[in-house]
């Protein structure tokens, strides 16, 4: 079991937050898989602390439609959907344990109110960039500063439909951290030409995706 019984007090208070309900999509397989039967027991025991929560498993092997229709291109992938059906854009490659546990958790209860948190201003900035955008964040489970990356690139996702955001865990993927040179983490890659290191204000994120995608 991964939440203990204190652990499961704090998250059932935290989801109470929830105002819809909010599909979780794991796509694992039983093996060659690093950590998918971990993440699939911690999502399963995750969903049971509200009934806001459901989970579909989707066989990465078998299932290749849905494979398709999310363009998962490894596992253990998560992502996170709403109510009305519609795909933000946010996921998680690797188990989102430790420190990005709290991200999983946040990031559901902003999937479920649709709440990206930005300001009016910078809304606007965020929403005016109509070039597919895809952002990969690189994280390790005991990365204190990871979180706050991962959140700014998932809200942005949240924000504006061409923006897709991924939390990668760099020690489950290490072929794509030795390809982008991650020797520390957070490292935020965009659009494989330009990347972003710590956990930068969100201002300096917007910033660098309106610089790629005009060069």
């Amino acid at each position: 079991m991964f939440l203990k019984d204190e652990d499961q007090k704090f998250v059932k208070d935290r989801l109470s937050a929830m105002t819809q309900k909010v599909k979780i999509i794991h796509f694992t397989q039983s093996i060659e898989c690093s950590y998918c039967r971990e993440s699939r027991q911690l999502l399963e025991e995750l969903i049971l602390l509200s009934d806001k929560l459901s989970l579909e498993v989707v066989n990465f092997q078998i299932d290749k439609d849905v494979v398709a229709k999310y363009n998962i291109d490894k596992i253990p992938a998560t992502i996170l959907i709403p109510e009305d059906e519609s795909n933000p854009g946010i996921r998680f490659f690797g188990i989102p344990s430790g420190y990005e546990f709290q991200s999983l958790l946040e990031d559901i209860i902003d999937v479920s109110s649709c709440n990206h948190g930005f300001s009016d201003d910078v809304l606007r900035e965020i929403q005016a960039i109509d070039k597919t955008v895809h952002i990969q964040v690189f994280v390790t489970p005991t990365c204190p500063y990871c979180p706050a990356a991962v959140r700014t690139a998932h809200r942005l996702a949240l924000a504006n439909k061409h923006i897709t955001a991924d939390m990668v865990e760099a020690t489950e993927f290490p072929h794509l951290a030795q390809k982008y040179a991650v020797s520390g983490v957070p490292k935020s890659i965009i659009n494989e030409t330009s990347s972003l290191e710590g956990a930068v204000p969100e201002q300096m994120f917007i910033d660098k995706i309106n610089d790629v995608i005009k060069n």
